[in-house]
């Protein structure tokens, strides 16, 4: 008899359980919403709302509730959105995913008397890629999606191992008072420093250390620069900077180039060189310019330097070759640039195109066109390090 209660007790509380779980029947767009049909009421105040971003996604799991099928909410489009999902997340958890090009004043209620239905309103705004016909996948958990990007640098484009901690030094050129290159109502020194963010980045995402010598809009004289990256005893020091010429050539000159520590007698590097000198040497009166140069000249130092700017002036050119034409590609060359004379270890200078070049500076206040470059960087330094590691005794 005992048995036979404990069964009832068990059947009761099952049924009971089960009739509390609301089904969701239909999910449709109507009127700049999202609607939500459910067979019976459900519970509004334990719904859960939160946000994520990159892509930017407002999230609903709603508890206590099933799909009816799974057909339910299955071919949703609007072009007011990248993408509407709706999963049985759990059990019994309903998950919504409103996938936008950007972040807007979402609204989400019941209506009066409408007990079983939930409405959510959808952006005012097109989204970004509403054109293009796509078939999204279920996205990974956030784990998943982080696991993935730590193995990026072993795929077939990247095969470079793992960093463990090396310290790299990334040099944001000019800033403060000193704005750089001007053209077009841009600055060099924003610039620089927007793509030495990002490639600080990148390589903090691949195992390495990496440190900015600025990362706020301050200007810093040539001992400071070079002094960080002697004090954290960095594997490599990266200087990055943006070109420019006079009025009369703008539209002619354009391209990428990368320096290291050394004298030529090429005028277009003197020239180069002769510009951001003008700039980094402000307060540093008492270096004489040719004992500088000429102590550090014939160390082994500017060899690996040389090594440095070849593989990743050859990174970047073939990287950004994949999605743009026009890309010029000035070389690994040589110049007397003062802000590589004092680190004691392999560095280059970066210029990263001509901001006086009305195509290239566009491209390179793009995002896109920054991560890429940014990328193209990262890979170069991670090349270098991987194949110099017996060399440099690490």
């Amino acid at each position: 008899m005992r048995i036979f209660g404990l069964l009832g007790v068990w059947i009761v509380t099952s049924a009971l359980l089960l009739a509390s779980v609301a089904t969701l029947q239909k999910a449709e767009i109507k009127k700049g919403e999202l609607r939500l049909h459910f067979d019976k009421r459900y519970n509004k105040k334990k719904i859960k709302r939160f946000t994520l971003r990159n892509p930017y996604r407002i999230i609903f799991d709603i508890p206590d509730a099933r799909l009816a099928n799974s057909r339910v909410g299955k071919g949703l489009k609007t072009n007011r959105c990248e993408d509407i999902r709706i999963s049985q997340y759990k059990r019994n958890v309903v998950r919504v995913v409103i996938e936008t090009a950007k972040s807007y004043r979402c609204k989400a209620y019941r209506p009066s008397y409408a007990y079983r239905s939930f409405h959510i309103s959808l952006p005012p705004f097109r989204a970004a890629t509403s054109k293009k016909k796509s078939k999204h996948k279920a996205r990974p958990s956030r784990k998943r999606e982080a696991k993935a990007a730590r193995k990026t640098y072993l795929t077939k484009n990247n095969p470079y191992k793992r960093g463990t901690g090396e310290v790299i030094v990334i040099d944001a050129g000019h800033g403060g008072h000193d704005a750089g290159a001007v053209a077009g109502g841009k600055r060099e020194k924003d610039l620089v420093l927007q793509i030495a963010r990002r490639v600080a980045k990148e390589l903090k995402r691949r195992g390495y250390r990496a440190i900015l010598t600025r990362n706020s809009d301050r200007f810093l004289k040539l001992s400071q620069r070079t002094r960080i990256a002697d004090r954290k005893d960095a594997k490599v020091f990266v200087s990055i900077h943006a070109n420019s010429v006079p009025k009369r050539k703008r539209h002619k000159v354009y391209g990428i180039e990368t320096y290291f520590l050394q004298k030529t007698r090429d005028a277009k590097s003197q020239r180069i060189a002769a510009r951001e000198n003008a700039a980094v040497l402000k307060g540093t009166g008492r270096l004489s310019k040719h004992i500088v140069i000429d102590s550090v000249l014939n160390g082994p130092k500017i060899i690996e330097s040389n090594k440095l700017a070849i593989d990743v002036q050859r990174h970047i050119i073939t990287e950004l070759r994949k999605h743009y034409k026009y890309i010029k590609d000035g070389g690994a060359r040589p110049a007397p640039f003062y802000v590589l004379v004092g680190a004691s270890r392999p560095s280059i200078l970066i210029e990263v195109g001509y901001i006086s070049h009305p195509m290239e500076r566009k491209r390179l206040f793009s995002p896109t066109y920054q991560k890429r470059m940014a990328k193209a960087i990262a890979d170069g330094i991670q090349s270098y390090l991987n194949h110099r590691k017996k060399e440099l005794g690490f």
